[in-house]
C-alpha cells in the first residue's frame, strides 16, 4: 500500500512527542543482517556464485529454487550454507550497533529481523554481539518468498498485531487479488465466518533498515519507511526511489528518531 512521501513519524524523545500528536507513532523497526547489523561480507556472494556457476546478474536464491529436483536444491543450498558458516566466524559488528539497540529497548520500540541468510549465522551474530536484546520475529530465508518480496515484512507486521482490513473476500487468495500483492505468503490472515473481509499485515508504521536494493524494495512494497545504511559499495542506492533516508552509522538513527523521522522528498 503506497504511503505519502516524505515519510514521517512522531519524535520518540519524551519532551517532544506530545507536540507532534498529529504524526504517526513508530510501531517497530526491522533489520537486515549482513551489511546492516554486521559489516558487509560481499566476498560471500562472489564465492556462492562461483560454487553455483552463475553470473552476478543471477539471484542466488532464485537459482537454487529453480533447480529441477529437491536433492539438487538441497545440495546447492548446503554449498552456500558452508560459505556462510565460514564467514560467520569473521563477523564484525557495525559501529553504533549496541547503542542503537539499547536506545530502541529503552523507548519500547519492537525489533525484528528479515534476512536472506539462514538461521545459524543470524543466531551467531545475536549471541556474539546482541546478547540480552530481544528480536522477534526473526525471518530467515526459510520463509518464502524472500526479499525483495514484501512477504517477510508483512508477516512481521501481522505477528506484531499490525493489520489492516480488506473488505470483500474472506480467503487468502481473494485478499491478495484485492490488495494487488503477488506474494505466496503476503502477510494475509484468513477470517472465518461473519461479514466478508480479510486482514493483511500493515507495515505502514514500521521502518526497514538495510544495505541492499532488496531491503529498500521490500520495505517500499510493504508500505514501510526505508533506511539505507550506506557504504562504498551501495552508495548509488542513496538516491534510489525506494530509499527514504540514508545513514552512515546505525547510531545515527538515535537522533533521527528522537527528533522525529523525516524521509526524503520522493516524487
Amino acid at each position: 500500500m503506497a504511503q505519502p512521501r516524505p515519510r514521517r513519524f512522531a519524535p520518540l524523545k519524551e519532551t517532544a512527542a506530545g507536540q507532534h500528536h498529529d504524526l504517526p507513532k513508530l510501531q517497530g523497526v526491522i533489520f537486515d543482517v549482513d551489511g546492516t547489523l554486521c559489516q558487509p561480507q560481499n566476498h560471500m556472494f562472489t564465492q556462492m556464485r562461483a560454487v553455483l556457476g552463475i553470473p552476478k546478474s543471477t539471484d542466488i536464491l532464485e537459482h537454487v529454487y529453480s533447480l529441477p529436483t529437491p536433492s539438487q536444491q538441497e545440495a546447492a543450498m548446503e554449498s552456500i550454507r558452508a560459505i556462510e558458516r565460514q564467514s560467520m566466524r569473521e563477523q564484525v559488528a557495525q559501529p553504533g550497533l549496541a547503542d542503537l539497540m539499547a536506545y530502541l529497548e529503552a523507548r519500547g520500540v519492537r525489533k525484528g529481523i528479515c534476512t536472506r541468510n539462514f538461521e545459524q549465522p543470524v543466531t551467531h551474530l545475536l549471541t556474539k554481539f546482541l546478547a540480552g536484546f530481544a528480536f522477534h520475529p526473526v525471518v530467515t530465508r526459510d520463509f518464502r518468498p524472500p526479499k525483495p518480496d514484501p512477504a517477510g515484512l508483512l508477516y512481521i507486521a501481522r505477528t506484531w498485531g499490525l493489520v489492516r482490513r480488506v473488505e470483500g473476500p474472506k480467503d487468502e487468495e481473494g485478499v491478495r487479488e484485492v490488495v494487488g500483492e503477488e506474494s505466496e505468503a503476503s502477510g494475509v490472515r484468513k477470517k472465518e465466518g461473519g461479514a466478508g473481509h480479510g486482514e493483511v499485515g500493515d507495515a505502514s508504521g514500521l521502518i526497514m533498515v538495510g544495505d541492499s536494493i532488496d531491503d529498500m524494495t521490500a520495505g517500499r512494497l510493504a508500505g514501510a519507511a526505508t533506511v539505507l545504511l550506506v557504504n562504498d559499495a551501495n552508495r548509488h542506492l542513496a538516491d534510489h526511489e525506494h530509499t527514504d533516508l540514508v545513514i552512515e552509522r546505525l547510531d545515527d538513527l538515535v537522533q533521527v528518531l528522537d527528533h522525529g523521522f523525516v524521509g526524503r522528498e520522493i516524487s
